[in-house]
């Protein structure tokens, strides 16, 4: 089942509250998910970055909304309740999104209302969280392609020299000196570069690393050269790195190699990837923070029972 979007939980949220009266965040979890089918993974499906709970804090979204647009009241702090506007506005549910796209827009300085019929483009069915996970991945998906571009604009040594530095900033090679090596391009028997796993040197992951335009697949007949040239340098581990991609062949036979040697197949996509997230040229943009409120800080102060949290 899919998780709703958080403009979708608005109207049974809205009509949970108008059946039940007073509800606490946590309360509407369940009911929204039987509402909704959900099962017990897609409830506590969280975000790729850890960042909590998708179910949970799309349906605090959904409410945040709705008590901006004046559909719910806060009557203390953490319970929801429906306002007579929210009551109101039930008596035609399907512009509800409209109605809270308009009074979001009244409340933006220096924004004018727009009409109607364009303010549904103005409810989006992302969060603003969401909505910023998505654009930092657009950002990185375009960050993918400057990477594998830039790569094919260098010689295939300096490729080479990358992809050693690559392993090693992923951790191989620990803290050995001159762990990284790349082969001299004379008599290499088919291997580009060696990582050192101990000081000794009895461990070695050989690598191979084909600077290809992305159209040019690697096939299978590359994979087994690869295969008979870690055989000759006695070695049981392998790493075939490409800029393009592998075919089904390459992929098939790497994938049917018995247990004494260990192959791992890198294509272009994942290479930028790994490139990206470790850092290896790239180096941060810019870093925004967001905060939120400290619970036990807020709720060790006193209340004031004269007058009604916000």
């Amino acid at each position: 089942m899919t998780i709703p979007k958080h403009d979708e939980i608005r109207i049974p949220a809205l009509l949970l509250l108008s059946e039940r009266g007073q509800l606490k965040l946590r309360e509407f979890e369940a009911p929204l998910a039987k509402h909704f089918g959900l099962t017990e993974e897609d409830i506590h499906e969280e975000y790729e970055s850890g960042n909590g709970k998708i179910f949970y804090d799309r349906i605090s979204w959904a409410l945040s909304y709705m008590n901006m647009a004046g559909l719910l009241n806060k009557p203390k702090r953490g319970i929801y309740e429906i306002s007579d506007v929210g009551i109101k506005q039930l008596t035609n549910p399907e512009k509800i999104n409209d109605f809270i796209a308009i009074e979001f827009a009244k409340k933006q300085k220096n924004k004018p209302v727009k009409p109607t019929i364009q303010l549904s483009t103005m409810v989006e069915s992302l969060t603003p969280q969401e909505e910023l996970y998505a654009s930092a991945e657009k950002i990185r998906e375009s960050r993918y392609q400057e990477i594998i571009d830039t790569i094919l604009s260098k010689t295939p040594r300096e490729f080479e020299r990358l992809v050693v530095s690559l392993l090693q900033k992923m951790g191989y090679g620990g803290e050995i000196k001159n762990a990284g090596v790349v082969t001299s391009y004379t008599n290499d028997g088919g291997i580009d570069g060696i990582i050192k796993e101990d000081v000794l040197g009895l461990g070695r992951i050989h690598i191979q690393a084909k600077r290809y335009a992305q159209p040019n697949t690697v096939g299978r007949e590359e994979i087994q050269k690869f295969v008979g040239a870690l055989a000759v340098a006695q070695s049981n581990k392998g790493v075939f790195i490409t800029t393009s991609s592998f075919s089904s062949g390459a992929l098939g036979y790497a994938g049917s190699l018995n247990g004494a040697t260990t192959l791992i197949l890198i294509d272009g996509q994942q290479l930028a990837e790994y490139l990206y997230d470790y850092g290896v040229g790239l180096q941060v943009e810019q870093t925004i923070e967001i905060k939120r409120l400290d619970s036990e800080f807020w709720d060790s102060m006193e209340n004031d029972a004269s007058k009604s949290d916000l």
